[in-house]
């Protein structure tokens, strides 16, 4: 692909890539992805550091910091502190992955919200647009946003976005990018592909959540940042659009959001 993408979610510091993390990321420069955002929930509190690390040692890589929905319980004061403190960092450009998940329920539900809130105000504070993941909690974390976030007018991305329409346009209606990995390419998710389909070309980005869900044609397979162009392919394929285009689109989108204010170059 002869125009730049940019992979706006993935877990680098994950373990599977312990054993060729370098090549992955050479891979995906290869592939044109000249710019990866390494979520930095890592292992959750009280190391908040794993996207930093990785920002700080690879010129193609920002970060973020954030406590993870699954993380909730285990968050304290000092820890919300330091991910205060990380988003002073040069390379860091949003808060997250952050939210509810209510299919694992790995912590009370009542303690991820308070958590999830706790987090939008350091990012109001700071500045810095949110990466939200919401699984089966659609209702409560449109709630949850529309009160703590959406008064104060800066934008976010629904990270992996797994809803239809509806989700599509309420989301769109508070300021978010929608941000679509490999799930779009999936047999079974027609509904996520109608939002592709009608989302505005300016609020579209493109991600991998490297190591998860590996898009069609290397699903199964671990994910990693190279394997965005078939997301944005497809994308492309859906929204009558060439390939070039979905990467020139979702890179601006990306800048805009993410990086405005300083150097594309960090």
């Amino acid at each position: 692909m002869s125009e730049a993408l940019v992979d706006s979610h993935c877990h680098l510091d994950s373990k599977e890539f312990d054993a060729d993390r370098e090549d992955a990321i050479l891979r995906a420069v290869d592939a044109g992805v000249t710019r990866m955002v390494a979520i930095g929930t890592g292992e959750g509190p009280p190391d908040l550091e794993a996207g930093m690390r990785l920002a700080d040692r690879y010129p193609a890589i920002y970060a973020t910091a954030g406590i993870h929905p699954h993380d909730a319980a285990k968050a304290s004061g000092a820890d919300l502190n330091r991910v205060r403190e990380l988003l002073r960092h040069p390379k860091a450009i949003a808060l997250g992955e952050i939210g509810l998940d209510y299919h694992y329920d790995f912590a009370p539900r009542d303690r991820q919200q308070a958590v999830f809130v706790a987090q939008l105000a350091i990012a109001k504070e700071a500045g810095k647009p949110v990466a939200i993941h919401t699984r089966e909690a659609w209702d409560d974390t449109f709630a949850l946003l529309a009160e703590h976030w959406a008064p104060h007018g800066i934008a976010g991305i629904m990270h992996c976005f797994s809803g239809g329409p509806e989700q599509a346009r309420r989301s769109l209606d508070m300021g978010f990018y929608l941000s679509f990995g490999g799930i779009v390419t999936f047999p079974k998710a027609a509904e996520i592909r109608q939002a592709a389909v009608e989302a505005p070309a300016d609020r579209i980005l493109v991600e991998t959540d490297a190591p998860y869900l590996a898009p069609v044609p290397k699903r199964g397979k671990r994910n990693e940042p190279a394997f965005v162009v078939h997301t944005a392919a497809r994308l492309a394929e859906l929204r009558g659009v060439t390939p070039e285009e979905i990467a020139r689109q979702t890179t601006a989108n990306f800048e805009r959001l993410c990086l405005q204010g300083r150097s594309v170059n960090g």
